[in-house]
């Protein structure tokens, strides 16, 4: 356990998984410094640079970290890289004078945050899969159930839940295909030295083989370079991939925010979980605050802001290279995918315990599906040749006065002034005005879009 006598970030303990966590350790990060040193060792001892013996006792010693050995050099010599060198070295009598020859810092520390972007966003996809095969779920089984719709955070028309569940969905794919997207176009800045030209490689292995050099280490990587940096990869890698990162978390907050709405007693048709003995409030006992669905638009909202940080590194990259971004990086990519694997796990309980209250909905619907059902009276009425926009007026008129009848605390009595009108009932019957203005039906094509969403995402994520 962390000692919690001095201030830790929440995100070594609170927030993210343990796998995330790991990923953006200090020792991950080591152990690739270490495994790109072997590999580049590897490399240079097929041009005779370097022994198999150094290789063999290099890799022999590769995960023998020395962690508080590698600080107490560093404290020393103020530099974090190269207090791993000399940590390495003391472990490689006769290999560690090769460790990171021809090599500048970032042709180790760029490959690596490149490996690990790569393994991160592969983390959020798979998360991303999860919470999409829940929400398919859910939408097949909500999707043809009436729900009324708002607009303006006002009553609307009707819609259902599970097309509802489908706009939430449908962000979220477009999110996975992006973030996809970005974790295969993953590229490391490769081999190319102090300021990008691989002058020290050149003297190394000669102009006619630093290409195919570069080719091998790309290989033993298993990591795709870019064919021109400076001293660092270009920094816009970063900013779209912290862009990909804000927009998931644009679509959770969307998300989010409109459970708390309808969570709300006064419409109560959905809620997120709550546990038998959770406490909702410490002064209220009978609270219950939708915690997991605030605590998603908290991070997200910390999420929204890291790509404008991302953009002023890749903007403000100087020249060949600035140091001005390594210190926000140490936090700025880890806790972006933290944020990111916290609000995915936590969406995912929500939706797999998510509590539908049917009866809520259908005191909704009651109570402010007539209003919505006055179109179809309408569109039958112009079928049947009547004056449009009298027959507006007059549904006007009523819904004005339902609406009065509404809010003084009585039942939705529209239908049946709609129907009481010669107007309308001389035309379709005092039955068929009835039959029209049951709001249920009103849906539209809602029901199977939402299906035709659930099976689009089936087949993206292979379930």
């Amino acid at each position: 356990m962390s000692d919690h006598s001095v201030y830790q970030s929440p995100f070594s303990w609170r927030y993210g998984s343990q796998s995330m966590r790991e990923l953006w350790s200090d020792e991950r990060k080591r152990r690739l410094w270490r495994s790109i040193w072997v590999s580049l060792a590897r490399v240079e001892s097929e041009y005779g640079l370097v022994t198999s013996a150094q290789v063999d006792e290099l890799a022999a010693h590769a995960e023998e970290l020395d962690v508080a050995r590698s600080l107490e050099i560093e404290a020393d010599i103020r530099h974090d890289l190269m207090a791993e060198v000399r940590a390495f070295a003391e472990r490689c009598p006769t290999a560690g004078g090769v460790i990171h020859l021809g090599a500048t810092s970032m042709d180790i520390e760029d490959n690596a945050d490149a490996l690990r972007l790569r393994d991160a966003l592969g983390l959020v996809v798979g998360s991303l899969d999860r919470l999409l095969a829940a929400l398919a779920d859910k939408i097949d089984e909500y999707a043809g159930l009436p729900v009324m719709a708002f607009t303006h955070i006002q009553p609307a028309e009707p819609t259902t839940l599970g097309y509802r569940l489908a706009v939430w969905a449908q962000d979220l794919l477009d999110d996975r295909e992006r973030i996809a997207r970005e974790r295969d176009a993953v590229r490391g800045k490769g081999f190319k030295g102090a300021v990008g030209s691989s002058a020290s490689y050149v003297e190394l292995v000669g102009p006619e083989n630093v290409g195919r050099f570069e080719e091998r280490l790309a290989e033993e990587l298993g990591l795709g370079f870019y064919p021109i940096a400076t001293q660092t990869y270009t920094r816009k890698q970063d900013y779209a991939v912290v862009s990909a990162l804000a927009g998931l978390g644009a679509s959770l907050h969307k998300f989010a925010l409109d459970l708390r709405i309808l969570q709300s007693p006064p419409i109560g048709e959905l809620s997120e979980p709550f546990g038998k003995h959770q406490v909702g409030s410490s002064a209220m006992p009978f609270k219950r605050n939708p915690i997991n669905a605030e605590k998603i638009d908290s991070l997200a909202r910390s999420l929204s802001v890291m790509p404008q940080v991302a953009w002023q590194n890749a903007a403000q990259s100087i020249l060949e290279r600035t140091l001005d971004d390594s210190a926000n990086r140490r936090s700025m990519l880890p806790e972006a995918f933290l944020i990111c694997d916290e609000i995915l796990a936590t969406a995912t309980r929500i939706v797999t315990g998510l509590v539908v209250s049917e009866e809520a909905i259908g005191r909704t619907m009651a109570a402010y599906g007539p209003f919505a059902a006055t179109e179809r009276v309408l569109m039958a009425m112009g079928k049947a040749g009547a004056d449009r926009q009298e027959g507006h007026e007059r549904l006007r008129r009523h819904a004005l006065d339902a609406w009065a009848a509404l809010r003084s605390g009585a039942s939705n009595d529209l239908a049946e002034r709609v129907a009481s009108d010669p107007w309308f009932s001389g035309t379709l019957g005092r039955d068929g005005v009835l039959a029209l203005m049951v709001a249920d039906a009103h849906t539209g094509s809602a029901p199977g879009r939402a299906r035709e969403m659930a099976k689009a995402i089936r087949s993206e994520i292979g379930v």
